[in-house]
């Protein structure tokens, strides 16, 4: 089985490499990597079968780095110590990790269901992991998104709206720097972004409640933003966001 490590500690990444080099000689180490980025590029070049992944690192945490590839059909072992939210999110979405020190027969269990289930596991579960994650992101957590050049790591609260570009999706930020084009459907922003004051008042738009100025009333109606921009609101949709607003 094909593999790569993601850990930013070097005594971590070395006691992982020693143990599995002795007892696990069915795994392969394509990769090393002590960041996401070069994670992602790791990834991109030969996809694994097995991520040994890190939870705190700088720069991109393991949960952003699996945002950046949520259709990846890889198994998961997270290595950390990570607070107690993510590790039920872990187990619910029947992903393993392990505590550090990293002990010799709880990596051995976690290797062998790895690769028991490797052959049925698909995107799916990493997906559920992610939206149990990003239903507990707050305000000052940052989103890994992919653009046509890379990764753009925004703050959920710093997205004013967000338009629907094809299968692409603009997102209009309140620093005024070039709105980032989203390599997501609107939709798949909408299902990380909804809990978060976000509400889609159109086919073609996502809005942060707290950016909005005024609703003025037609059909479907209308928004005006807090940097002026006009938004229609569907007349299908009118009714829920209606009741949304009135409880802000």
């Amino acid at each position: 089985m094909h593999a790569i490590i993601v850990d930013d500690e070097k005594h971590c990444r070395d006691v992982l490499m020693l143990l599995l080099s002795r007892h696990c000689p069915d795994i392969t180490i394509d990769a090393v990597c002590v960041d996401g980025p070069t994670a992602l590029e790791a990834i991109e070049r030969q996809p694994p079968e097995l991520l040994f992944l890190d939870v705190e690192m700088p720069g991109m945490n393991g949960f952003e780095l699996l945002e950046a590839c949520p259709a990846t059909p890889f198994s998961v072992i997270f290595t950390t110590a990570y607070d107690q939210y993510a590790i039920r999110a872990i187990r619910h979405s029947a992903l393993d990790y392990l505590l550090k020190p990293i002990d010799k027969d709880e990596l051995l269990r976690a290797v062998e269901k790895a690769a028991a289930r490797q052959l049925l596991l698909t995107g799916t579960k990493l997906q559920h992991l992610l939206q149990f994650l990003h239903e507990h992101l707050q305000a000052n957590e940052r989103l890994a998104l992919p653009t046509l050049e890379g990764l753009r790591m925004v703050l959920p609260k710093d997205v004013m709206y967000c338009t629907a570009e094809g299968a692409y999706t603009r997102l209009l930020l309140q620093d005024g720097q070039n709105p980032p084009l989203i390599c997501r459907t609107l939709k798949e922003v909408e299902a990380v972004l909804k809990d978060k004051g976000f509400f889609r008042v159109h086919h073609s738009y996502l809005i942060n409640l707290s950016f909005m100025d005024k609703y003025i009333k037609g059909d479907g109606g209308e928004i005006i933003m807090s940097d002026g921009a006009s938004i229609p609101v569907s007349r299908q949709r009118k009714q829920e966001f209606m009741a949304r607003i009135e409880k802000l």
